[in-house]
């Protein structure tokens, strides 16, 4: 028997914490917590967990930082939470690297099937992936296969369709994509990424013709969706 996937949770408010961590040990999963940043930092140096989930307002050193550092060296899921929406765009930015968040006041209901949805997208091995999942993205290879198929792409358009493929459904400005993707958006423009998005979508229909991952939003932007 695997043992139970080990939880981080890096929350201030003990009392939220703690029914956090009864509603996830009642879901099957280990929890070690932690009431302040630079404790959960040091921790996280030595030790790796299944998840993090990861306050934004932390004693000690933030949520943000905390994450940065994390991306520096691990490839972890990492959820955050916070009460700043206008943080968001921030969380879930390629700089930043958070793969979802969950706004306050939040149900520890809905925060257990969030991770449980993390973890489900992170824990695929190659074989099963390949298997079983019509698109698999490997972020450290920087490799896609759709329907089995693999699909060539540059730097920029990994990045995009990551960005995109993070939160399906999800429509992302053309703005915000300046800003996560290009290291220099004031050189570019949003014809810029509609080329971008137009060669995507040219490899992506080449592996498959049948399914259309990537989708325009007239005003919008663009959103992925998944097959």
């Amino acid at each position: 028997m695997q043992p139970s996937p080990l939880i981080c949770l890096v929350e201030d408010e003990i009392d939220l914490a703690k029914l956090m961590a009864e509603y996830l040990n009642a879901s099957n999963f280990q929890t070690i917590v932690f009431n302040r940043g630079d404790e959960a930092h040091r921790w996280l140096q030595q030790n790796e967990p299944a998840l993090i989930l990861l306050d934004l307002m932390l004693p000690g050193m933030d949520g943000l930082e905390i994450c940065k550092h994390q991306r520096q060296h691990s490839a972890v899921p990492i959820i955050m939470m916070t009460a700043k929406v206008e943080e968001i765009d921030r969380l879930l930015g390629l700089e930043l690297g958070a793969d979802d968040y969950v706004c306050k006041p939040f149900s520890a209901r809905e925060v257990v099937a969030r991770v449980k949805a993390v973890l489900r997208r992170s824990f695929h091995t190659p074989q099963e992936s390949a298997a079983t999942a019509p698109v698999v993205i490997d972020e450290q290879s920087m490799s896609l296969r759709v329907f089995n198929q693999v699909v060539e792409l540059t730097n920029v358009e990994f990045q995009l369709f990551s960005l995109l493929y993070s939160q399906p459904g999800r429509i992302f400005s053309r703005q915000y994509i300046l800003d996560n993707i290009y290291q220099d958006y004031r050189v570019v423009g949003d014809r810029t990424v509609d080329g971008h998005i137009k060669k995507l979508r040219k490899k992506l229909n080449d592996a498959n013709d049948q399914v259309e991952l990537i989708r325009s939003v007239y005003g919008a932007g663009y959103k992925y969706e998944a097959p």
